[in-house]
This record gives structure tokens, sequence and C-alpha cells, in this order.
């Protein structure tokens, strides 16, 4: 019982970590004053995505961890390392980024843009054998609810918090990776 609740919280904290890019872009995105309904929208199009992505990289680590064994739980350290790293090293650019339109393919454009770290990690939870339907449920939720909030606050307030949410996603998922490789 003890481990399962133990990887819920990690699979939370993962969760969490991953949802602050979709946060951080829906900051940016919040600017622009959007409807409540349109964030109701936006939202929930994350939080598919959030939950197909991480599906199709599960599968694709298990197949890889059935194929390759203890090799692939080094390979899905090394993948969360990659991407925390990523994710910190994104924050010390000091890029402009446009604003993609938050309906039609520019919705899609960023419900895949904020989600394709899902796909890494999912891969490595399915390299290491994580419960699926935990991991969707928490990756799904904390997507929807983060881009909710990124989304509003980002109407509120305009861009104060935007690459400080992301670069502790990245540093989360790093320890994580960390700790994966330390403890094989």
């Amino acid at each position: 019982m003890m481990a399962i609740i133990a990887e819920l919280i990690t699979l939370m904290l993962m969760a969490f970590a991953l949802g602050m890019d979709a946060f951080s872009i829906g900051l940016g995105m919040g600017m622009i004053k959007l409807r409540y309904r349109q964030i109701f929208y936006i939202g929930l199009t994350i939080g598919i995505f959030h939950v197909v992505m991480p599906l199709l990289g599960i599968l694709t680590g298990h197949f890889i961890s059935d194929a390759f064994g203890t090799i692939a739980q080094y390979i899905g350290g090394i993948l969360l390392i990659v991407l925390g790293l990523q994710m910190v090293f994104s924050t010390l650019k000091k890029e402009e980024k446009t604003i993609i339109k938050p309906y039609g393919w520019g919705l899609i454009f960023f419900a895949l843009s904020s989600s394709l770290d899902s796909f890494s990690v999912g891969l490595s939870l399915g390299i290491l054998g994580a419960r699926t339907a935990a991991v969707l449920l928490c990756f799904g939720i904390a997507a929807t609810v983060l881009t909710w909030a990124g989304l509003i606050i980002g109407r509120k307030f305009q861009g104060y918090i935007g690459a400080y949410s992301e670069a502790l996603g990245g540093c989360v998922l790093l320890g994580f990776g960390i700790k994966l490789l330390v403890a094989l």
C-alpha cells in the first residue's frame, strides 16, 4: 500500500513538473484576454494531449523494456535528466516567444508543443513499468488544471512568473532522473 502511495506522489510531482510547461505557455497566451469559455476548452485540449502523448510513450517504453531489459532503465533515467536540463536551459534563453492564436490549428500546435515532453517521460515510465492508468490520470488532471491556472493568471497579471515555472518543472524532472540512475 505504501508503495502505491509513494508511486502516486512521484507521479503527481512529475505531472506537476510537466504541466509547468503548459502553465508557462498559458501565462503568455492568457495575456490576450481570452473569454472563460475559451480558457475551459484550451485546458481540456491540453489535458487530452497530456494523456495521449504519455500513453504513446508508455506503449513504446514497454516495448523497449521488453526488448532491452536493464539497459532500458538507464535510458529512461537519462531521458528524464536530458528533458529536465532542456527545460532549465530553455528558461535561460532571452528569446521573445510569438503568441499563437488559441483556436483551430494554433490550439493544436499549442497542445502538441506543450505535451511533447510528456511523450519522453511516458517513454521512461513505460520502461520502468509504471501503472499506466495512474500516469494518464495524473498527467491529464495536472496539465488541465495548470493550463487553466496559467491562462487565468496570465489574463490577470500579464507575465510576471512565466520562465521560473518552467525552470522549476525542469529541476523536478532532473531530480527524478538522477534518482532513477542512482537507484539502479
